[in-house]
């Protein structure tokens, strides 16, 4: 069973928007329907962003209600909060104890926080660097290993991350893998550009550009936003290239191809202008986003279904984290 577990993490830290939908969301929905998927709020790591006690509250809710409304069928993905697995901290100490501070000195996030304070001129490198931070990859990886996860999503610039849970769950299994050894975990990392998805610049969609369109704005707000991406002054009357153009690449991901076919040959002929463009895309997102908006809102309104639902997903995560758990506190000494 675990070789086939396939599981995510998703940070509760702020809005998610279209990149995050056709990149990460769609993806992970589509993988249910082969592998055994675990799919858990990391509402501890968004502890290293968010210092705001309500904040937080909010985001959790918000990220669970997001996957819901997109499709996460409960019934078919374990969905869980990281904070209602005791198990994942205690093995995370017990990881701690086997992984080397030199691996830690080299993980992404630190080596960036201690490259701002260098170009700052900030003479300590550590400043603002807290140990959350420092000890992410661990966590990380009981997260992982606490489910015997097998095969985890990871973007083509986060390939460190199931790199380093791999060399945990090796230093584990080099000591005791006689008693008790962690499956290896793959990453599954998408190379093609499919799932990339252009922000309001051209640029990869992200927050951290300011180029990224909320995934459920309401109707009117979402036209602005599209109406806002820039285009050029290519004259209604004459072809264009489609290719070149922002609304365009954005509706390759929400409209069928027979649309996309159609709306290519006006835009390459001539006599659509990109204020047509524009109207195509809108319909094409509001049509797929309306009714999951629908129910975000739904779930947000409710007192009590978000709740049941993640609670449910809790019984059936502790259910093999105990058993992990056990297997590993036997093959330590401490059982």
């Amino acid at each position: 069973m675990a070789a086939n577990t396939y599981l995510t993490g998703i940070k509760p830290t702020g809005d998610f928007h279209l990149g995050n939908y056709i990149g990460a969301i769609k993806p992970a929905l589509a993988a249910a329907e082969v592998y055994d998927t675990f799919y858990f709020i990391a509402d501890y790591h968004a502890l290293n962003i968010i210092k705001d006690a309500d904040e937080l509250r909010q985001s959790i809710r918000s990220g669970a209600a997001t996957w819901l409304a997109c499709g996460l069928d409960p019934e078919r993905t374990v969905f869980y909060r990281q904070s209602s697995i005791p198990e994942t901290f205690e093995l995370t100490t017990i990881l701690s104890t086997l992984t080397p501070k030199g691996l830690m000195n080299r993980a992404h996030a630190y080596k960036a926080a201690r490259d701002r304070n260098t170009e700052a001129g900030i003479t300590d490198l550590d400043a603002g660097v807290n140990m959350g931070l420092y000890n992410y990859p661990v966590l990380m990886a009981a997260d992982i290993l606490v489910m015997e996860g097998a095969r985890v999503p990871v973007g083509r610039d986060q390939s460190q991350h199931i790199e380093y849970t791999a060399d945990i769950a090796g230093y584990f299994n080099h000591r005791y893998g006689d008693r008790y050894s962690f499956p290896i975990p793959k990453g599954v990392i998408d190379e093609s550009d499919a799932s990339i998805l252009p922000g309001t610049d051209g640029r990869k969609m992200s927050k951290s550009y300011d180029n990224h369109i909320p995934l459920f704005l309401p109707e009117k707000k979402l036209r602005k936003a599209i109406n806002r991406i820039p285009t050029d002054s290519t004259p209604v009357e004459d072809p264009k290239n489609p290719d070149s153009s922002i609304p365009f690449q954005l509706l390759t991901h929400f409209a069928d191809e027979d649309k996309v076919a159609d709306v290519r040959k006006r835009l390459e002929a001539g006599g659509m202008g990109w204020g047509d463009l524009k109207k195509e895309l809108f319909e094409a997102v509001n049509t797929e986003l309306g009714p999951k908006r629908a129910r975000y809102e739904e779930l947000m309104a409710s007192e009590t279904e978000l709740d049941d639902i993640l609670a449910s997903g809790l019984e059936r995560a502790r259910e093999r984290a105990r058993r992990v758990l056990g297997d590993v506190r036997a093959a330590i000494g401490i059982a």
